[in-house]
């Protein structure tokens, strides 16, 4: 990876504060240099009800898995620019816009992205996606990864990777030493049903030693992508203590939702999509989505910059929604403000900032200074609505902001 990626990983990460943050700060951020998120922990389906979506809509989102990216693109915008810091996020990205072009039929792009666990997936990349893969696309996947080519991750399980992917292997690792089995959760066929099985056998592992111990370093949460800012808000919202967050957001996860209709809890706790044919999934892998997946493929793209450096070379007033997910959670007040400024330049009368923040409070106001922020109206009503209807249930308030003009 290049240089010049390090650099603005570190310049987005790195906060001014004691030497021993400072050193999480560059272990995380060089954390991202390679695959973090297999797939997006945000929801789309509570991003686009809020968007509310038109054909004359330019939207700006930060890629992270891309599932954002695509899904947007179902919804017939006139364009979507992702942005990321992550070389290998933008190839992902890459990788999911070629495939949604060039592959066949659904079936195929259903198995390589739904299923991404077959040897069958290795044909449909060498004779469809590898010749239309952008070159520096299909330089990172053709590379090699220890013994094999990073392709061949979606022969094995894609989403068994990346650094979301190992964490989620050692939380399964941890439920077996408390001799838990997340298949009755799976079958639950009611929301009582999974209500009982986090109250009989997931929160008492909260009680843990190791569980306890873990937690108290903040370190543990780098596999979620939450860096010591970041994970300094959630502790702030537990009392300076983490664990009854964490307690609360898993959950959330397990018991807010049915789970048949929540792929997040899916990934989550069998880490993988439910294969039934009626299973939930991410709306651009949906199949009723997949023909205008296909026909809106070309509104998209995706590059490896930061939001505000990718606003700075676009026109007044051309874009009416920005997708920020939880990135502001990471930013400094001058940071923040540079973002801010180019939002209201970039945007239109009626635009709409949506983003995700790890503690319940909303972290712009006394920080966006006043001649910016007061352009900007915020919708209480939309925020709590997308708070309580997303099914990641990791982050602690979703939030919606509109332009005044």
């Amino acid at each position: 990876m290049s240089s010049s990626a390090q650099a603005q990983l570190d310049a987005a990460v790195l906060q001014e504060g004691d030497a021993a943050t400072g050193g999480l700060e560059r272990l995380f951020s060089r954390l991202f240099l390679g695959l973090v998120y297999p797939q997006i922990w945000e929801d789309p389906v509570v991003d686009m009800a809020a968007l509310e979506i038109t054909e004359n809509d330019n939207l700006v989102c930060i890629a992270s898995g891309s599932c954002n990216l695509l899904s947007y693109l179902t919804a017939g915008p006139a364009s979507v620019t992702a942005v990321d810091l992550s070389p290998a996020h933008v190839a992902l990205g890459q990788l999911k816009l070629t495939a949604a072009r060039s592959l066949p039929d659904y079936a195929a792009f259903y198995q390589f992205f739904g299923r991404a666990d077959l040897a069958s997936n290795a044909p449909l990349y060498e004779r469809y996606i590898k010749p239309n893969l952008a070159p520096g696309a299909r330089d990172f996947w053709e590379g090699r990864q220890l013994f094999n080519r990073r392709i061949s991750v979606f022969q094995k399980g894609f989403y068994h990777y990346g650094v979301l992917g190992r964490f989620l292997g050692a939380v399964h690792l941890v439920a077996s030493l408390g001799r838990v089995s997340f298949a009755p959760l799976l079958a639950a066929r009611s929301v009582q049903e999974q209500q009982v099985f986090f109250d009989q056998k997931i929160a008492p592992l909260f009680d843990m030693w190791l569980v306890r111990k873990l937690a108290g370093f903040r370190a543990a949460l780098f596999g979620l992508g939450i860096p010591p800012a970041q994970y300094d808000k959630l502790a702030a919202d537990g009392g300076g203590d983490v664990l009854p967050v964490l307690r609360e957001r898993v959950r959330k996860l397990m018991c807010d939702f049915p789970i048949r209709d929540n792929y997040f809890a899916w990934q989550a706790f069998a880490r993988g999509y439910d294969p039934a044919p009626d299973g939930s999934l991410p709306p651009y892998l949906q199949q009723r989505n997949f023909q205008a997946l296909r026909d809106y493929a070309e509104r998209g793209r995706i590059v490896n910059r930061s939001f505000t450096d990718q606003l700075e070379q676009e026109p007044d007033g051309s874009k009416q929604g920005y997708i920020l997910l939880d990135a502001q959670d990471w930013m400094n007040d001058s940071q923040l403000n540079a973002l801010w400024q180019q939002i209201t330049r970039t945007a239109t009368p009626g635009a709409k900032v949506i983003f995700r923040t790890g503690g319940t409070e909303d972290i712009l106001p006394g920080r966006v200074v006043p001649a910016i922020l007061d352009r900007w109206s915020y919708d209480q009503e939309v925020s709590e609505q997308g708070t309580k209807q997303d099914r990641s249930a990791i982050y602690g308030a979703f939030h919606l902001y509109r332009f005044q003009g």
